[in-house]
């Protein structure tokens, strides 16, 4: 009797270890693009925060700028750098100002709005 034997062919041996090969490229690919968003999320972070820090320092230098063109527009101080420079300039006389009166909107005798008035 002869002896039964299973015949294989070769590509049915390469089926299951060529799925298996595709499978762990497709989670290679899936873990390398994770890693390289995450890298990408974390650099972002660190940009927001740096940006932050400048975006407060410049507040604060703003703060202080204003605060120094508060103190050196004071009429004090302007005088005394008017003498410090010597402009010899003196507040205006009455007769060299000119004073504009603003005309005003005027006055509705009725106060009620509008009413519309529809005719056919």
């Amino acid at each position: 009797m002869p002896a039964k034997r299973k015949h294989h062919s070769g590509a049915i041996g390469w089926v299951p270890a060529l799925k298996t090969a595709i499978i762990v490229m497709l989670i290679a690919t899936a873990a390398v693009g994770y890693v390289i968003e995450k890298n990408k999320l974390i650099e972002l972070s660190k940009q927001i925060t740096a940006r932050e820090a400048r975006l407060e320092k410049l507040r604060w230098e703003n703060k202080l700028r204003a605060s120094q063109l508060d103190d050196r527009l004071l009429p004090q101080k302007l005088a005394a750098r008017v003498k410090e420079m010597r402009l010899n300039l003196v507040p205006a006389q009455q007769t060299q100002m000119v004073w504009l009166v603003e005309p005003c909107e005027p006055r509705r005798t009725n106060a009620t709005p509008s009413l519309l008035v529809w005719t056919q």
